[in-house]
């Protein structure tokens, strides 16, 4: 069993990755911070500029706000201005119809007072930088790392708040000084005391309403169209249930779901199959619950390597903690969960993130189906050999092969991807 010690910093560590927010997180981000500049400034100010990094601009300006009908930034940041409350945090875009009829009145007048940029210096891939001024009065927030953590603060000349220390890209500060590899994570989930692991198991009960609402019809209805096909399958069964959570919160659903490191997408695609799986498959509670911790650390895990915000779709990360959850769940061994890992590698290592928008359903379609796939290939023994790709013969090794495409490799994806996003022809 792991040390206690430890055992209390990976539960730490889920507590602070895996999070209620409504909506995309990367908009939600932007109206906190927006609404803490607002805050500091003291009063509703005349002009509003927001700097982004590009993958977080990428991933704001197309997906659904909800509750608006709308998509983008200057609803976000009117909502933001108008009803934003930064004790919120990731749920500060649930505000009530009123309040975004405030929002949007406000808007129709003051749109050319919101001034939105893209940063083209060195900075963390999440950053949100943002300017509320009236009159000679101006306050300054920035975001950086986390999607919550803000690194400064100030009012006029007085600096509030100054953490700037460049962190690793993805991560914040805070990783607690534990080193994760696939054999911690699985001993955690396998062997905790069960009492300490239960609170995941609220993920199930948020991200499951997100599922039922999107069965009635959002966005490219990528769960009801799968669904009508599920009758006999029960792999289409579980990716139907899963990805309809992914059409309504694309598409401006105001129901909230679990995230896994600062992502909606992440924390349905954590839970949801695992869960499903796991019920048709007549599995006890307490199994399910350790395979979703399995399912959400692994995540988390494979996502430090690769960075908070990539050119690589995060449900890369979160369907190799899908594999392995599916694979505990077969009652796989942990060198079968390996075998899993690596063969997920080696199938969508190449996935592309270009911004947050309803489509993502699709991607989650695929990232669930492969981990399906390659869970029955390793529960035969069958995985990718240790020459092919980027797998090695340890998984940890594997998996520091993934972070470095997504991390490093990468890069001048991003540049062409949003590019490609903000020069189409109309």
């Amino acid at each position: 069993m792991v040390a206690q010690e430890i055992r209390e910093q990976l539960r730490a560590i889920l507590q602070r990755e895996v999070v209620l927010a409504t909506g995309c997180t990367e908009p939600g981000a932007v109206a906190l911070c927006v609404a803490k500049a607002r805050e500091t400034l003291g009063c509703m100010p005349t002009q509003t500029r927001v700097v982004l990094s590009k993958n977080v601009y990428k991933n704001a300006m197309g997906v659904g706000i909800p509750g608006t009908g709308m998509i983008g930034l200057p609803i976000t940041v009117a909502i933001a201005l108008t009803n934003g409350d930064s004790k919120r945090e990731l749920e500060i875009l649930t505000v009530s119809q009123d309040a975004v009829a405030e929002a949007k009145e406000w808007l129709s007048g003051n749109i050319g007072s919101i001034k939105i940029e893209v940063n083209n210096k060195d900075c963390d891939k999440l950053y949100i930088e943002c300017h509320c001024s009236n009159g000679n009065d101006e306050a300054v927030a920035i975001i950086s790392g986390r999607h919550t953590n803000f690194v400064y603060l100030s009012h006029n000349a007085e600096v509030l708040l100054d953490n700037q220390v460049k962190s690793v890209e993805g991560q914040s500060a805070q990783d607690d000084g534990i080193k994760l590899t696939e054999r911690l994570v699985y001993d955690y989930a396998t062997t905790a005391p069960i009492e300490e692991l239960e609170f995941i198991n609220e993920t199930v009960k948020y991200n499951k309403a997100a599922s039922e609402e999107g069965m009635k019809g959002y966005g490219l209805h990528t769960g009801v169209t799968i669904g009508r096909h599920a009758t006999e399958s029960q792999v289409l069964t579980v990716i139907a249930r899963t990805v309809a959570a992914s059409d309504a919160r694309m598409d401006g659903c105001t129901l909230p779901v679990y995230s896994n490191s600062g992502s909606g997408n992440q924390g349905i695609a954590c839970t949801l199959p695992v869960y499903e799986f796991g019920m048709i498959k007549g599995r006890s509670e307490e199994q399910i619950t350790r395979a979703l911790i399995l399912s959400h650390l692994t995540s988390i895990y494979v996502k430090r390597g690769i960075g908070r915000l990539s050119a690589l779709c995060g449900l890369v990360n979160a369907s190799i903690g899908v594999t392995s959850a599916i694979t505990y769940l077969k009652g796989g061994s942990f060198e079968q969960i390996g075998y899993a890992i690596k063969n997920l590698i080696n199938t969508i290592a190449g996935m592309v993130c270009d911004g947050a928008k309803p489509s993502c359903a699709l991607k989650m379609s695929t990232g669930v189906y492969s981990a399906i796939i390659s869970s029955q290939l390793a529960m035969q023994n069958y995985v990718v050999d240790q020459t092919d790709g980027l797998s090695e013969k340890d998984i940890d090794l594997s998996i520091r092969n993934l972070g470095h495409l997504g991390h490093d490799g990468m890069n001048e994806t991003d540049d062409i991807v949003l590019e490609i996003m903000t020069h189409k022809e109309s």
